[in-house]
């Protein structure tokens, strides 16, 4: 998913700071904060957050990378609790003055509010299977198969805008939907919006995808027969999904 480019630095100080602008805009967030490889959007926010809040910076700062961490997938109920374990090592004032900006930013309508997932987010999927989506996954396996039951049951959480390519599975697959909202789509069908408690039967060798709402987080449990497989298609089109709402 295409990230959108920072451009702060140029709109408040581009006209008296252009190199300092610069900087901040094509360096920090367009080179450092793109190193993924080596540490995650999600975990350079946390970082910092908590050096914007040990510093004692309360200002327009730290309410965007506030944001920014929800819109990184830490959830709301982890930037509550960071908060509160930094309030015995960097002060309670401290932490007072950050959560008067977490209700200001959890208030606002656009606040994103990635879900604390039932199961568990798990962790990132592998690089393998991560050119299969269009975003950032998470998976927590539930149940590994074994001999006597050969089934693969996994929590798996969508970022907003993440979906899979269209693929099938020989044997099927059952999907439990449990957190935020979502979409399934059979080849050559409309699409189906999905909310906690659907729950969507996948008939053997059918083209589908599914994913997340361009707003919201998604998660679900998937229970495949491990020995089916899966065959992986094309991926869902920026267009193709831009049309749902």
């Amino acid at each position: 998913m295409e990230k959108k480019k920072v451009t702060t630095g140029r709109d408040l100080l581009g006209d008296i700071a252009p190199k300092f602008a610069e900087l901040n805009d094509d360096v920090l967030f367009g080179q450092i904060w793109a190193r993924e490889a080596q540490l995650s959007p999600r975990d350079r926010s946390l970082i910092t957050v908590s050096a914007l809040i040990s510093s004692g910076i309360f200002n327009n700062s730290l309410k965007s990378h506030l944001k920014r961490a929800l819109q990184n997938g830490v959830t709301r109920e982890e930037l509550v609790e960071v908060v509160t374990h930094l309030a015995f090592y960097a002060g309670w004032p401290k932490a007072w003055a950050t959560f008067s900006l977490l209700k200001e930013v959890f208030a606002e309508e656009d606040s994103p509010n990635p879900v604390k997932s039932l199961f568990g987010k798990g962790e990132p999927i592998s690089p393998e299977l991560s050119q299969y989506f269009s975003g950032r996954v998470y998976i927590r396996t539930l149940t590994p198969p074994d001999k006597k039951h050969n089934l693969q049951i996994a929590n798996v959480t969508f970022e907003p805008g993440c979906r899979n390519n269209w693929h099938s599975h020989p044997k099927g697959q059952v999907l439990l939907v449990t957190d935020g909202r979502g979409w399934y789509q059979e080849w050559r069908k409309p699409a189906q919006e999905l909310h906690p408690g659907d729950v969507v039967n996948i008939p053997s060798d059918v083209k589908h995808w599914h994913g997340a709402g361009k707003d919201s987080w998604f998660a679900h449990v998937s229970i495949t027969v491990e020995s089916g497989g899966v065959e992986w298609f094309e991926p869902v089109s920026d267009e193709e999904y831009n049309k749902l709402p």
